[in-house]
């Protein structure tokens, strides 16, 4: 919640208020945005590309927890997630709209912090906000972000676009997201249990960094590009990378194999994890929320990201017959399953 001593209930400047203010603090940058906020709809211009359009909603108690996440990060977080899934259609992500739900105990100066974090993370991956829409709630906060991307015809990426023997690859490190919030989870019980106690967050500000503030891998794309190497298939990692790999071998039409030691976990999260006596490779198998790009290669492309330090090939597409396997660090096969997050399965 917001730490200003200031509290300005939204009722004292009303919906329309609350828009014009909003309004007032975004500015246009791409050339794409003919028309944003203030008018029935916003305009784009395609410029003759594929436009690519996604959808996420955060919601308060479900998704996340402002006993311990900061408002300005939440915004940040709130639309990097979206961006993401731009990227992972090797799109660019140009405009955004953003629709909220809130209840009363939210004061104008909470909303301030955060679209300070949204307005940061339209700053840094140059996207428009163009619109959205406001509303009250009675469950708490809701926030629904559609994100707009552009891509030439040639270059979109699918999820079905592997083929046998494709060499699967992913970005950065894994599971750092999740032990982020293993250690967010574990101070707060600190705290209910002893109000005054001090949270012990020391040592560990890169894995909550992952979780709090991650970022969408625009770079990657970048590099795609640069490299002149377009994936057969790409999704990004946000329900744990078990998930996602059976995502691209079932929209394929192919099994996969994942090999434990080939797959990239950080020195912290791996230390973490055993603290919380939990095993490093389930946490990045069904963590989630890394938002890394996975994505599938044609083997004669092997040599474009060998030795890079910013891919790791995990394991390849296999005949569908195959399914969808583990290969332990002593080469034991296990089925892989996807244990990580649903929206709809009963907790």
């Amino acid at each position: 919640m917001s730490t200003s001593s200031t509290r300005t209930e939204l009722s004292a400047l009303g919906e329309f208020g609350l828009i014009e203010r909003i309004a007032s603090r975004v500015q246009l940058s791409q050339k794409s945005s003919l028309r944003g906020i203030g008018d029935d709809a916003a305009v784009i211009d395609p410029e003759a590309l594929h436009q690519v359009i996604t959808t996420d909603m955060l919601v308060e108690g479900v998704h996340f927890d402002l006993s311990y996440v900061p408002l300005r990060h939440l915004g940040y977080k709130a639309v990097v997630v979206n961006l993401s899934d731009v990227y992972a259609m090797n799109a660019q992500p140009r405009q955004i709209t953003v629709a909220l739900a809130l209840s009363n105990r939210f004061p104008l100066e909470a909303i301030d912090e955060l679209y300070d974090g949204m307005l940061l993370a339209c700053k840094k991956y140059g996207v428009d906000i163009v619109g959205g829409d406001t509303c009250s709630s009675r469950s708490g906060l809701i926030i629904s972000i559609t994100a707009i991307g552009a891509v030439q015809k040639e270059k979109i990426t699918y999820r079905n676009g592997a083929k046998d023997g494709d060499l699967l690859v992913v970005s950065g490190d894994l599971g750092g997201a999740y032990m982020g919030l293993q250690i967010l989870e574990r101070e707060k019980a600190v705290f209910q249990g002893t109000p005054n106690a001090q949270p012990d967050l020391s040592g560990h500000d890169y894995i909550l960094g992952r979780q709090l503030k991650p970022e969408a891998r625009k770079d990657v794309i970048d590099m795609l590009q640069e490299l002149k190497l377009q994936p057969s298939a790409m999704i990004d990692i946000s329900d744990g990378l078990a998930s996602e790999a059976m995502h691209l071998a079932h929209k394929s039409g192919l099994g996969v194999k994942l090999y434990e030691e080939k797959i990239p976990t950080d020195p912290t999260t791996i230390s973490t994890a055993r603290e919380f006596n939990l095993d490093p490779t389930m946490c990045a198998l069904n963590g989630g929320e890394d938002y890394e790009l996975l994505f599938t290669i044609a083997q004669n492309d092997f040599e474009k990201v060998k030795g890079s330090p910013h891919f790791s090939v995990i394991g390849h597409m296999t005949d569908k017959a195959d399914g969808y396997q583990l290969i332990d660090r002593q080469g034991g096969q296990h089925e892989l399953k996807a244990q990580g997050w649903d929206a709809f399965l009963k907790k």
